[in-house]
């Protein structure tokens, strides 16, 4: 971690720290980095966590995540290249396509699978967790799968453009549907030397993670590499500048929850009592009620 320590105005976010993601492995072998929810980074509220999962090797990605339970908060699944198709205990199926959203609201709870449709070529994106209040925990789980096409694409003007998922942008509306956390959610292209504004609430926590190209974030400006996550001080506005070789990352924030979180493994909840209710309601086969 490079911590920088800069103060932003009123109005323009700054990078106030730079981290680095760590090699790990999910699922049954899942080779993957992750940027939130590592040592260094176990959260920043109110995500929980950020996987970037992406290789042409089979033998890094052809086991997937098997059948596993999820309770206390939301997954966020951004495809980038390949496929992958989910199930679940309660009937439900869909297939991930290059550039689609899966957002499940885990609520009370869910157990579901997510395995690569393929034995060959690249298989690419991102796993975000977002935790729930704790009058939200205990909701019915649902899933919003989003395809390609329902997620409109910002042109910012100057050789920036922007996949927007969730939040607001240039007076457009992403497709999720979303909750107290208020998410913005963008994918952001940058051509070599172009520059973008983005709009973020002041008061929410945020985070830029480049994952091609590189780029000049804040204010003021601090360049980042590919394979970087920013974490944005407080402000009302993103500036980026992209590098030589142009740029794409990942703009995320949200609206703090400010509770107490206690987690273990796919749970999380307020408290370790709940954690322990988890387990059991999961053991005696009470899951998702």
């Amino acid at each position: 971690m490079t911590d920088l320590m800069t103060t932003a105005s009123s109005a323009r976010r700054a990078v106030s720290s730079i981290f680095a993601g760590l090699p790990a492995s999910d699922g049954a072998g899942v080779k993957l980095t992750r940027l939130i929810g590592q040592p260094r980074l176990p959260d920043l509220d109110p995500f929980l966590m950020l996987d970037h999962f992406g290789s042409d090797d089979p033998d890094a990605y052809i086991g997937g995540f098997p059948s596993h339970p999820h309770r206390g908060f939301e997954t966020v699944t951004y495809m980038l290249a390949g496929r992958m198709r989910h199930n679940d205990h309660l009937g439900n199926e869909g297939q991930l396509d290059p550039g689609s959203v899966q957002w499940m609201t885990a609520g009370r709870g869910i157990i579901h699978s997510e395995m690569p449709e393929q034995i060959e070529g690249l298989l690419s994106g991102f796993q975000l967790w977002i935790n729930l209040p704790a009058r939200d925990k205990m909701t019915a789980p649902r899933y919003q799968d989003i395809p390609p096409e329902a997620i409109p694409t910002v042109d910012l003007g100057g050789g920036g453009s922007a996949r927007l998922v969730a939040g607001s942008l240039a007076g457009r509306s992403g497709p999720v549907e979303a909750g107290a956390t208020a998410p913005l959610f963008v994918d952001l292209a940058l051509q070599p030397g172009s520059s973008a504004t983005i709009p973020v609430n002041s008061g929410h926590n945020g985070f830029a993670y480049v994952y091609e190209g590189s780029g000049d974030l804040g204010t003021p400006a601090i360049a980042i590499a590919a394979g970087q996550l920013a974490i944005l001080g407080d402000g009302a506005i993103l500036d980026v500048t992209a590098g030589r070789a142009g740029a794409r990352l990942l703009v995320v924030a949200g609206k703090p929850i400010g509770e107490p979180v206690a987690k273990y493994g796919p749970f999380v909840m307020t408290t370790d009592a709940e954690i322990r209710e988890a387990i059991a309601d999961f053991r005696a086969g009470r899951f998702a009620g």
